[in-house]
């Protein structure tokens, strides 16, 4: 391409790209800002294999298999006291940036919704690589970056930036309760979180909104609490119950909040050499030659003893490189009287302390010992002062209740211990861990037959078989991987008390007793073959012979193995799928029925094809008609997209509230259905309406029922990993 001047009075008209396009992909005002409500049914289309360099071929567990494991932990180890020009370290050990960076890619999980936490590696991208409590995390990665070069596919991101944090805490001098592999990466950012409403960085949260809502932080941006107290007051006392709702939040209690918080803040220190105005954009926002390192400083050298990251300037031990129990022994061995950094932000210092820190940088020069408001709470608020005094006093106490907590936090998303890996995996089973017991039956195929044949004569109707099942299996979660029909909770407190599980439970003697009668499986499997006989008999029913995939492997767990207080934040607030809701306002039906496909790591031709089969089989939560466009429940037909997408209905609100509708006749005004808004999204919604005409279509009959088939059996094993394995 031409563009100089010698190339003629009009080089423009020689050359018909002289300018820039204009039309460049995903540019421009987007439907979302015509039509802000729009139902992000893109959600479903999260981490496919078009985003994952590494092929739909790639086996994480066998590619781990082949790591020199020993060989990985030294050169981890080796790199922390690397010291780089480009990010010295403090003490010429970076120990306490890669507990931090450990700590805040797990310390993003919620037990409400189970997203969030360290299993896909998201610390690598927006927001979470440029929130402003992890500024200067992108230099830790970075250091990290060259063995993760050498070693390549044999571990992820996700993996090793937990390791390294265990590696530190190793090397400092602490025993760790283990390490478990297993945290596969993914190649772009969760779609599927929520951060918060908020439109700016750090907007306070009240205590009592945090304590009902999933997010786990106080504020967007942090992975906790302000460190400087609620809404930067100063106050310690007032951040206790901050700290309580957000840690409370990750399912940890009081014992293991105060571990935690004295724990991290054991080794290392916080960067606040000058004013916060020096440091320049995140990653996200920084120039292109920055080439994806963010917060760059322009106050002296910008690292090292210049270093300006949370604006605090705080070390807490006099061995910020070595485990010791000094954070309390000197939290209680002075008064403290607040102050201000040399960047401004509010902290505490020691009354009438000798300068017995060391300095960072300076062997020659001491400091006086720090604290953040935070680090206080656990001292004036009585019931953390109570767990404190008794650390101070007994440091093993301390050790093992931090090393339990820590693993709990860097492990609490990756579900089952089945999914761990490695030769650092503890043997010992914990309760948050959902432990299963050992599996006692193996039903032969002629023994799985016989059960069929004792299910289909036990005088329970498709609709009961299916919603059995469904209530069992649906209860999984991707984010975390809890839940599903591995265990047969359902027979369990509390997803047995649970209102939308009524019906399911009632069906649970007559499948208890064939399982008792039999002895030949355990009462999970035949939950799962109930809903299996249910759908072939719809099938058959419609004309199609088919038989619906079935492993059997289950086990079912007890009382005493089951997290009551953990599962009962898992009881859905809907599920469209069973044309539930619990409660009303707030997202809106058909939001709660993508959320609730998401966690099912459905893809929304799978959602769109288990409703319509679900709706024809009867699978409503209580066994009503609402959403069933069909006189033929229990035929595995096509009926409920072709009626839903007829013309020749007219929908409208039952009343205000808009949640429930009638679809009448046009002609003669009859009353022919009702329905729900999870059931009209399928007609209304431009997205699911394309995928729901290819149900209704006169030659969708053997397709609907084969992908439904597939959608049924893929959500039936959600939970086993074991066939995964």
């Amino acid at each position: 391409m031409t563009t100089s001047s010698d190339s003629g009075s009009n080089p423009a008209a020689k050359c018909p790209f002289h300018q820039a396009p204009t039309q460049i992909a995903g540019t421009g005002t987007g439907s979302n800002h015509w039509w802000p409500k729009q139902l992000r049914v893109d959600l479903l289309n999260q981490h496919s294999n078009r985003s994952n360099p590494l092929g739909e071929k790639f086996d994480y567990r066998e590619a781990f298999k082949q790591l020199d494991y020993s060989a990985l932990k030294a050169d981890i180890k080796a790199t922390l006291t690397s010291s780089q020009s480009w990010w010295p370290a403090d003490w010429g050990s970076y120990v306490g940036l890669f507990v931090r960076m450990a700590w805040h890619s797990a310390g993003t999980y919620r037990m409400v919704d189970g997203r969030g936490g360290s299993g896909r590696g998201q610390q690598r991208f927006a927001p979470l690589n440029s929130w402003p409590d992890n500024v200067s995390l992108d230099k830790a990665r970075r250091l990290l970056w060259p063995v993760k070069q050498k070693y390549g596919q044999h571990i992820s991101w996700a993996d090793l930036i937990i390791l390294a944090g265990n590696v530190a805490l190793e090397n400092s001098g602490f025993r760790t309760f283990g390490f478990a592999a297993g945290r596969e990466d993914v190649w772009e950012p969760d779609m599927d979180v929520n951060w918060g409403e908020e439109g700016s960085w750090l907007a306070h949260r009240h205590p009592e909104a945090l304590a009902k809502n999933p997010l786990a932080a106080t504020e967007m941006g942090l992975i906790y609490v302000n460190p400087e107290g609620p809404n930067a007051s100063g106050d310690p006392q007032s951040a206790a119950a901050g700290i309580r709702a957000t840690f409370g939040n990750m399912a940890m209690d009081d014992e293991e909040t105060v571990a935690l918080i004295a724990g991290g803040h054991t080794l290392g220190k916080t960067h606040g050499a000058g004013p916060a105005s020096h440091v320049g954009e995140p990653p996200e926002g920084a120039p292109l030659e920055q080439m994806g390192l963010g917060w760059q400083s322009s106050f002296g050298s910008g690292a090292g003893p210049d270093a300006i990251s949370s604006g605090l300037e705080v070390t807490w031990t006099r061995t910020p490189t070595q485990w010791s129990n000094d954070f309390f022994e000197l939290l209680y061995k002075y008064e403290w009287e607040q102050v201000r950094s040399p960047a401004g932000a509010i902290q505490y210092v020691a009354k009438d302390a000798p300068a017995e820190t060391p300095d960072p940088f300076d062997p020659s020069k001491k400091h006086r010992p720090t604290m953040l408001v935070t680090d206080l709470t656990l001292r004036f608020d009585p019931e953390f002062d109570k767990i404190s005094r008794r650390f101070r006093d007994d440091p093993q106490a301390f050790n093992e209740a931090f090393a339990h907590a820590w693993f709990k936090l860097t492990h609490r998303d990756m579900g089952p211990k089945s999914r761990y890996m490695g030769p650092e995996v503890p043997k010992e089973e914990l309760i948050w861990q959902d432990p299963l017991p050992t599996a006692v039956h193996n039903p032969s195929a002629a023994d799985i037959a016989e059960l069929k044949q004792q299910i289909a004569a036990s005088g329970l109707s498709v609709s009961e078989l299916v919603s059995v099942a469904w209530a069992s299996a649906s209860t999984f979660r991707g984010g975390d991987k809890r839940g599903g029909a591995n265990g047969a909770r359902l027979a369990l407190a509390p997803q047995k008390d649970w209102a939308v599980n009524q019906r399911a439970v009632a069906v649970l003697p007559k499948l208890q007793a064939i399982q008792q009668a039999s002895g030949k499986a355990s009462l999970a499997d035949i939950i799962v073959l109930a809903g299996n006989v249910g759908v072939e008999q719809a099938a058959a029913a419609a004309g199609v012979s088919i038989e619906v995939p079935f492993a059997p492997g289950r086990v079912d767990a007890r009382q005493d193995q089951t997290d009551v207080p953990s599962f009962e934040v898992m009881e859905p607030v809907a599920d469209g799928f069973r044309n539930y809701r619990r409660i009303a306002g707030g997202p809106t039906t058909e939001e709660l029925l993508i959320d609730k496909a998401q966690q099912l790591t459905l893809t929304a031709p799978e959602l769109t094809v288990l409703i319509g089969g679900l709706r024809m089989l009867g699978g409503n939560f209580d066994g009503g008609k609402d959403g069933v466009l069909s006189d033929r429940v229990g035929v595995l037909a096509n009926d409920w997209f072709a009626n839903l997408l007829d013309m020749g209905t007219a929908w409208k609100p039952t009343d205000e509230s808009a949640e429930r509708f009638e679809g009448r006749d046009r002609a003669s005004g009859e009353v022919r259905y009702t329905a729900t808004r999870a059931d009209l999204v399928f007609g209304s919604n431009s997205v699911l309406r394309a995928l729901a005409e290819v149900y209704a279509s006169a030659d969708a009959g053997r397709k609907f029922v084969e992908d439904f088939v597939a959608a049924w059996t893929k959500v039936m094993n959600l939970d086993r990993f074991d066939l995964k394995a």
